[in-house]
């Protein structure tokens, strides 16, 4: 399946999103047991840098590309959020466990908090706009206010297809799961070194590159369509997480499987959605194509 666009003018960034907008209590509520979690976690990774070892960063490499190719970029962003390809329930609900090693959350909460994200993008009602702040969108929104993660009767709301999936509900009620059991099998075969580089310093790391996808990328990069939000292309962002820093082009069109769109915009995610098409295990992949030269936002 595929669609034609063509690359429109370059334009300013089209947010309406006021400091004066955001809510003026957003800090007064601390997600506290997030807030015990992301601190445990960042001393994990420090610790991890003080012990060394080679097969600690094999095992973080490999844990990482499983975490983000297989599970942000595939299954939460784009299958189970815009539906950019169809795949067998066996495979939709592997990527999903790939993508839970993130420690981002269960689907519902992930999914149901970036469809209101390409609701309200960058207005006041966007749940992490760098208009209210750049630390409130790069990890503010996540330390506080009322935590969802767990409740999937109000993600349900916004992402009824998956609250319906028994097995995504239970998914979004024990996201933390898979990750513990990664950290038993890593402590079983290398010890306190494995569970530090594979669980503590790679989730960290990971965390903090789609974390770089709210914030950075809707603050620093070029911009070639025309969007009513300030979404840009941001090559840094697009390395660290296997193509999703192509943040105008999904903005502009957020169903397409493809978010690099020219030769030079590389996107191992949407690599890897080609391949396993080529293999019969993915079909009905929707693209876009752009037509004409393409422009580069000053």
């Amino acid at each position: 399946m595929s669609t034609t666009a063509t690359a429109g003018r370059v334009r300013q960034s089209g947010g309406t999103a006021t400091m004066a907008g955001a809510a003026v209590n957003r800090y007064d509520t601390v997600a506290w047991i997030t807030c015990v979690f992301m601190v445990l976690f960042h001393i994990g990774a420090v610790m991890a840098l003080l012990d060394f070892t080679w097969s600690g960063l094999v095992v973080l490499l490999v844990t990482y590309y499983i975490s983000l190719v297989f599970g942000i970029g595939m299954s939460y962003h784009r299958l189970l959020t815009h539906r950019s390809y169809k795949t067998s329930k066996a495979m939709e609900y592997f990527v999903t466990v790939c993508a839970t090693l993130s420690l981002e959350g269960g689907p519902l909460f992930w999914v149901a908090t970036h469809r209101r994200h390409h609701q309200h993008s960058d207005a006041d009602l966007d749940p992490h706009t760098p208009r209210h702040g750049g630390l409130w969108a790069h990890m503010g929104w996540i330390l506080f206010g009322h935590s969802e993660h767990n409740e999937v009767n109000i993600t349900s709301k916004y992402a009824p297809d998956l609250g319906r999936d028994p097995v995504h509900v239970w998914l979004s009620r024990y996201h933390w799961l898979p990750l513990t059991l990664l950290g038993l099998v890593l402590y079983a075969f290398g010890g306190w070194n494995w569970v530090l580089w594979g669980v503590f310093l790679r989730t960290t790391i990971g965390l903090h590159a789609t974390w770089l996808v709210n914030s950075a990328t809707h603050m620093w990069g070029s911009r070639r369509f025309d969007t009513r939000d300030d979404s840009r292309n941001n090559w840094w962002v697009a390395l660290l997480t296997f193509g999703e820093g192509w943040h105008n082009n999904h903005h502009a069109h957020p169903a397409s499987a493809a978010h690099g769109l020219a030769w030079y915009e590389l996107d191992v995610t949407y690599l890897h959605i080609r391949l396993f098409e080529k293999l019969g295990l993915i079909w009905d992949v929707r693209r876009v194509s752009v037509d004409g030269k393409v422009q580069r936002a000053a």
